[in-house]
C-alpha cells in the first residue's frame, strides 16, 4: 500500500481508521497533536510544518494502511 503524501490527514484517517494511532505517535514526539493542528493538511506539508520526519510517518502509515482499507 503506497500513502500519497499529497494526500490530507483527513482522507488517510477516512480510508483507513487504524492510521490515527500513527498520526498520534508521531505527533507525541514532537509535541503537537497533528490531527488537531493539521487535519486538512497534506501529509507532506504536515510534516514540514510540524517538523515531522516525512519519509518515516509514510512508512509507518504504510503499514497499517495495508490492512485496514475500509
Amino acid at each position: 500500500m503506497s500513502i500519497d503524501p499529497r494526500a490530507t490527514l483527513l482522507d488517510i484517517v477516512a480510508a483507513h481508521p487504524a492510521t490515527e494511532a500513527v498520526f498520534r505517535a508521531h505527533g507525541d514526539r514532537v509535541g503537537v497533536c497533528i490531527l488537531c493542528e493539521a487535519l486538512f493538511e497534506s501529509i507532506e506539508n504536515a510534516a514540514k510544518l510540524h517538523g515531522l520526519d516525512l519519509e518515516a510517518l509514510l512508512r509507518d502509515l504504510e503499514a497499517v494502511a495495508g490492512g485496514t482499507k475500509r
